[in-house]
């Protein structure tokens, strides 16, 4: 593994790498993001996995929720074979701390069930019982990244709506353009979720990525009341397809690739956000959202 101070020199950077950039927090001062899309294969969970161990490279506690909980694949992604995931929690067969698994990195993930129908759709009792399971959790995580499903289903407006930050990821891609659009207006009409971050995927260059921002927050901007921040982008790279083909990350593998540059920036802008900020909304906070939503 290389280490960070490494990796910083690798690059520029506008400011100095932000060791200790965020204190040791709280549970009730976990920062909470769900990076979600409206179109699926837009590399939603390659940007997670890539970005909680570059956030790890910084010395913070990472929980990576994969809440894709019918088609979960981040497993997959990090060559993981977790014995136990969330179909066993809510079935009463195990406690949610039993099924976390150590990923790359010291990043903690908690696996759900792939090709389980009955996950998508959880009933208010079912909802009731992961909720209190989640409070057996004793680890003190400085962030929550939550992997949500692509779309609009119920679940994925749940998660959305109970984080405290949303990152929306697009692609140069007409489909994922609208489809992008459509989950931020379903967000925002009827939930009231009125700021966005939007990283741009796999991109040629920044000129590209910063084109495609513009023409969709012009678009918001005239029919939508919501605010969006451009947050980065992630170059297109062959070294990351590579990293995928062998389940490994990227920035682990190739931390100099042009695609693993972009990761450490985007954690390092991520992370400068101080710790008074509002999106410290607290742990428990968002699993009472999480959970005691039923309307969703």
């Amino acid at each position: 593994m290389i280490a960070p101070k490494e990796i910083e020199k690798s690059y520029k950077c506008d400011s100095q790498w932000p060791y200790g950039c965020l204190q040791k927090v709280k549970m009730n001062q976990t920062r909470i993001i769900s990076i979600t899309s409206g179109k699926g294969g837009v590399g939603k969970t390659n940007i997670v996995a890539n970005l909680a161990y570059t956030i790890a490279q910084l010395g913070k506690r990472v929980l990576v929720l994969d809440a894709d909980l019918g088609l979960a694949n981040i497993d997959i992604l990090l060559g993981l074979t977790p014995r136990y995931t969330l179909e066993h929690v809510i079935m009463g067969k195990k406690h949610l701390p039993e099924v976390i698994v150590s990923g790359p990195g010291g990043v903690d993930i908690l696996p759900a069930s792939s090709g389980v129908e009955e996950l998508t759709n959880l009933n208010p009792n079912q909802r009731e019982h992961i909720f209190s399971e989640f409070f057996l959790l004793n680890e003190d995580y400085d962030f929550l990244l939550i992997d949500t499903a692509a779309g609009i289903s119920s679940n994925v407006i749940c998660f959305n709506v109970a984080a405290s930050e949303v990152i929306n990821v697009i692609e140069p891609d007409p489909t994922s353009f609208t489809d992008a659009y459509a989950l931020m207006k379903v967000l925002s009409v009827k939930y009231g979720v009125n700021h966005f971050k939007i990283l741009l995927n796999s991109v040629n260059s920044e000129e590209e990525a910063k084109g495609i921002f513009e023409k969709i927050e012009l678009v918001t901007n005239k029919f939508l009341n919501v605010t969006l921040e451009y947050l980065g982008f992630i170059f297109r790279d062959k070294k990351l397809k590579e990293a995928v083909r062998k389940q490994q990350l990227v920035v682990e593998i190739y931390p100099y690739a042009r695609s693993s540059r972009c990761f450490f920036q985007l954690a390092r802008v991520i992370c400068k956000i101080p710790h008074e900020s509002p999106h410290f909304n607290g742990f428990q906070r968002f699993i009472h959202g999480l959970f005691k939503r039923e309307e969703l």
